[in-house]
């Protein structure tokens, strides 16, 4: 009866050591291939991961295209740039959930199906402890413990994965909406560096239009200048020649009224001397014609040492020599004008001159 009661407790330790074992490989079996499918599709976060090169490379391509327009073009593109973005980002999310969800039911079927598995083990197990009253309770309560430890490694595992699935899935999302927030800095800072050369450029075409503008004022003040003062030149020598004009003018008339009051002292001196003195003799020259001859025969004359007298007549401007005290010494100068070939005065002769008025 021991030797029966010892063959039943071998045979169940037995097989509470092969449940155990065919439990540890079930999990195996599943790990491998859970790491295949994995394997086989690529993460979520690697495709994200790639998405976003891509994403990036477009965008770039994108950007440098953009700098060679203008702001409106640039800003199309960049909203353009943001919707592909936010619809790649949303296929991926689609595709990352999907693959997360079909992941989960599989884990969630798998460890159902372990459930069952370790749940018939257990049955099989508990039916066949039944039979074998002899199996110590330690065993038994050894064999259950592993199984359930097994089960729950298992969900934890499932419940870590889907953990580390959200936070993959979280942190893509952050990565995402950091990206978008630089590439938002990145459009404000192009937009503010074009608004500055923009502003840079209206402040350089401003400068050098006042500068033009100044330079041509200049100019024209210049201009202005050298007109006004070629204008004041041309009126001093306007006025400079009016007021020579008015001095010879002024000094002409001076030496006309000088002979003329020369020639009229000459005359009142000859017509006192010959009116009130007892010097009544003179050698008329010559009869001219009008005053100018006149004058130019006084000249010679008196260029000769003769005092010369003028008196005018009906005819004629008489020329007169002398008076002289005595017919005699009036002849001898009459005969000293005939004489003389420079003079070329041959007709002169001796008057006893009386004034018209005493006659």
């Amino acid at each position: 009866m021991s030797m029966n009661n010892n063959q039943r407790w071998m045979g169940g330790v037995v097989l509470l050591g092969g449940g155990v074992l065919l439990a540890a490989l079930l999990l195996k079996g599943k790990e491998e291939i859970h790491q295949q499918a994995h394997e086989q599709v690529p993460h979520p976060v690697e495709q994200a991961r790639l998405k976003d090169q891509q994403d990036q490379v477009s965008s770039d391509a994108v950007h440098l295209e953009a700098l060679t327009v203008d702001v409106n073009t640039e800003k199309r593109l960049l909203e353009e740039q943001r919707r592909a973005r936010e619809k790649a980002v949303a296929e991926q999310d689609a595709k990352s959930a999907e693959f997360l969800r079909m992941q989960q039911q599989a884990e969630a079927a798998a460890a159902q199906k372990a459930a069952e598995e370790y749940a018939a083990m257990n049955a099989r197990r508990e039916s066949r402890q039944q039979s074998s009253d002899n199996i110590p309770p330690e065993l038994v309560n050894d064999a259950k413990a592993k199984a359930g430890a097994a089960t729950n490694t298992a969900q934890m595992t499932a419940e870590q994965k889907a953990a580390e699935q959200k936070k993959l899935q979280q942190q893509k999302l952050q990565t995402e909406a950091a990206r978008n927030k630089q590439a938002e800095a990145q459009k404000q800072k192009l937009a503010a560096e074009k608004q500055r050369k923009a502003q840079e450029q209206a402040k350089v075409q401003e400068q050098a239009k006042e500068k033009e503008q100044a330079a041509a004022k200049a100019k024209a003040q210049e201009q202005a200048k050298v007109k006004a003062q070629e204008q004041a030149k041309a009126k001093a020598q306007e006025q400079a020649k009016a007021d020579a004009e008015r001095q010879r003018k002024a000094a002409d008339e001076k030496k006309q009224k000088a002979e003329q009051d020369q020639k009229k002292a000459e005359a009142e001196k000859a017509r006192n001397m010959l009116e009130n003195g007892d010097k009544q003799w003179m050698v008329q020259v010559a009869l001219a014609a009008n005053q100018a001859n006149a004058d130019a025969l006084a000249s010679k004359l008196r260029a000769k040492g003769y005092k010369v007298t003028q008196s005018q007549t009906s005819k004629g401007v008489r020329i007169m020599v002398g008076p002289s005290k005595d017919r005699n010494t009036a002849d001898g100068i009459r005969k000293k004008i005939n004489g003389d070939d420079s003079l070329n005065m041959k007709s002169a002769w001796v008057i006893d001159w009386v004034p018209l008025d005493q006659r």
